[in-house]
């Protein structure tokens, strides 16, 4: 295995990770702010939770669907 791919794997093990404990993180804050009675921040950190635990999960589109160019 090259330096370079080896590179990216830990890079991309490190992102996961860290996503992970953002995720992990929020989730903790939104119960605290919760059991306060602070509903909005509770909601924005679960929000927050959401995105990290989602921001691996990228959509891809094959490149090889034609674009398609549509006049209004």
């Amino acid at each position: 295995m090259s330096n370079v791919m080896r590179d990216s794997q830990l890079m991309a093990q490190t992102k996961d990770e860290n996503l992970g404990y953002m995720s992990d993180m929020a989730l903790e804050l939104a119960q605290m702010a919760e059991d306060s009675g602070l509903a909005t921040l509770a909601y924005l950190f679960r929000m927050a939770a959401l995105e990290a635990s989602t921001a691996n999960s990228e959509i891809k589109v094959p490149n090889d669907l034609p674009c398609r160019v549509t006049s209004h």
